[in-house]
């Protein structure tokens, strides 16, 4: 009877650890934590849409008000990259949208930002934080 528990206990500790090793090489070899993603802060809308600390193409959007504006907006990262975008004349209630390009990999911890511009006034900040 005790060669027969502990045989069963053998085989389930067995299977346990063979259960972990299998999750720790799903988890070793699994995708970085993505940088792909959307962020507001009022009007203003940062996109990525890359994996890691690679940065392709970055999408700023602006929410227009119910009067036409001159829209732009502004991208930067804290480790001193920055592209100003398009200047625009937005009809109302409509969407400002324009693409920087960065096609780099950024240091994990690098912030994010984008500041969008309605007729000059700034009207939103969205910020991320760049993860490996």
């Amino acid at each position: 009877m005790r060669d027969t528990m502990r045989a069963a206990a053998k085989k389930t500790f067995s299977s346990l650890a063979a259960a972990v090793a299998a999750l720790g090489c799903v988890i070793a070899v699994g995708q970085p934590a993505a940088a792909d993603g959307k962020w507001c802060n009022n009007a203003v809308c940062i996109e990525t849409y890359d994996s890691g600390t690679y940065l392709g193409r970055v999408e700023v959007s602006v929410v227009n008000t119910n009067q036409p504006h001159r829209i732009s907006a502004r991208v930067w990262t804290t480790d001193g990259w920055s592209a100003n975008t398009k200047v625009e004349d937005v009809d109302a209630f409509r969407t400002y949208r324009d693409q920087a390009y960065p096609q780099r990999h950024f240091a994990a911890g690098t912030r994010l930002c984008a500041e969008g511009f309605r007729g000059g006034d700034s009207v939103g900040l969205p910020c991320v934080t760049i993860t490996d």
